[in-house]
């Protein structure tokens, strides 16, 4: 059976399949181009993937108790999947300008190996455990994890999907 990050894998293949380097690079004044967003999305994978790995490394998750509030949110972002619009990036997920080509290649491996470390940590400390601290929502489980990453995916897709269309006119 085919998993969350395996479909958000595809959806964005698909999403920049047969985009030049020069149509990735479009934006609107004052928003991210098609590769920006994908660096976006990169660095918040690469977040996640240090994250579990210190979770493995520390023999224990690295979850801290949940809050009523950070509950609530994560109920309506992995419960109801919807994500609230013009929320700014942390710092650390904002673009630096890695060229589209580096991104384009690594954002599949990114998202298999985020997939296969919360399943490591899942086998390990249970799936029902919460296992690490998302910045923002709070402790997830990996299936939140999965979830948030889903959803945060479809939402910077909306994104490049009006871009794609920006280049055809």
């Amino acid at each position: 059976m085919e998993s969350v990050l395996q479909k958000l894998q595809r959806a964005i293949a698909a999403g920049i399949d047969g985009m030049t380097t020069q149509e990735m690079g479009r934006h609107r004044e004052g928003k991210w181009s098609t590769a920006q967003v994908l660096e976006h999305l990169s660095l918040t994978y690469i977040g996640t993937i240090k994250g579990f790995e210190r979770c493995i490394e520390a023999g224990k998750p690295l979850a801290t108790v949940p809050t009523l509030k950070g509950r609530l949110s994560v109920l309506v972002v992995t419960g109801l999947g919807y994500l609230p619009e013009g929320r700014k990036a942390p710092v650390n997920t904002e673009p630096r300008g890695i060229p589209a080509e580096t991104i384009r290649g690594s954002i599949g491996p990114q998202i298999a190996a985020m997939d296969e470390l919360i399943g490591r940590c899942e086998l390990r400390y249970g799936k029902a455990t919460r296992l690490l601290d998302h910045p923002i929502l709070g402790p997830l489980t990996g299936a939140e994890w999965r979830k948030f990453h889903y959803i945060h995916g479809k939402h910077h897709l909306k994104q490049i999907n009006r871009l794609r269309e920006m280049s055809t006119l």
